[in-house]
């Protein structure tokens, strides 16, 4: 007796848990269910994409300050021995 009531227990919650995932199959399959996928790998997408635009625009940014500081005129180098070069607007006068 015990034995057939836990049988009907164990088939009733197999049915249930068989009949819940046809719905969920069925809601995903629907139009309804694939524009929400859709919509949600898209959105993914876009976060992804704007994490990398924003990586390289750091890195670009950080490349640009390297080349400035690198290859910018200064204005207080000079070669040693001559003299340091006058402002323009002194040289104008």
């Amino acid at each position: 007796m015990i034995g057939r009531v836990f049988y009907l227990a164990a088939g009733a919650a197999l049915g249930g848990y068989a009949v819940h995932r046809f719905h969920r199959a069925r809601r995903a399959m629907s139009p309804g269910g694939l524009a929400d996928r859709v919509e949600s790998q898209v959105s993914e997408y876009r976060g992804a994409l704007r994490e990398l635009n924003e990586d390289l625009a750091d890195a670009v940014r950080d490349q640009e300050a390297e080349l400035l500081q690198r290859y910018a005129p200064r204005k207080s180098r000079h070669v040693a021995g001559e003299p340091a070069a006058e402002p323009l607007e002194s040289r104008n006068r």
